[in-house]
Parts: C-alpha cells; sequence; structure tokens
C-alpha cells in the first residue's frame, strides 16, 4: 500500500482528512516531539485504526507531508508518484484534475 493510500485509508475510516486530523492532534498538543506510542493509542481508541496506519499518520505528524523518494516512480506495492502527500482529502485531490 502506498503512503497516500494509506492516508486516503485513514480519511475513509474516520470521516476526516489528514489535515483535520492534525488539527485534532495539536488541539490535543500532540507534535513532533510526541511519542508514537501515544498518537496510536489516541487513533486507536477515538478511530479503530490500526497501527500500520496510526504509524503512516505519525510520519506526518512528526515530518509533515513529504515523504521519501525511495519509492517514488517505482511499480511496486509501497509505489507513490510524488514525494509531497495530500493532505486535505480525497475530494480535494478529485477537484485539482479536473
Amino acid at each position: 500500500m502506498s503512503f497516500q493510500a494509506y492516508l486516503d485509508t485513514i480519511e475513509t475510516k474516520t470521516g476526516k482528512t489528514p489535515r483535520e486530523l492534525l488539527a485534532e492532534a495539536a488541539v490535543k498538543g500532540f507534535d513532533a516531539e510526541t511519542k508514537a506510542a501515544v498518537v496510536v493509542e489516541w487513533l486507536r481508541d477515538d478511530y479503530g485504526l490500526g497501527r500500520g496506519h496510526a504509524m503512516a499518520f505519525f510520519h506526518v505528524l512528526k515530518n509533515g507531508p513529504t515523504i521519501s523518494d525511495k519509492h517514488v516512480g517505482t511499480s511496486g506495492t509501497h509505489s507513490d508518484p510524488s514525494t509531497e502527500l495530500h493532505l486535505d482529502g480525497i475530494a480535494a485531490r478529485s477537484v485539482d484534475r479536473a
């Protein structure tokens, strides 16, 4: 599953875009210094997310919307089209393509 696919699935499961979840995390006082386990527990307890999805979100919380180019442009399972992740949601991305 690509990194963006993880974020898209999080949106589908929670009903919130990654950017909305980042805002919620900020209200809770979570930031780049927060331990992963705390974020994983919050997303599990409040949204029923598993560890893999929670860790994908944690990466964005800690590092922002940029990912390594390790899998960009590859044909593997984890291939992403860009190093920039879309945080404004699936619908916003659909509008951008129109």
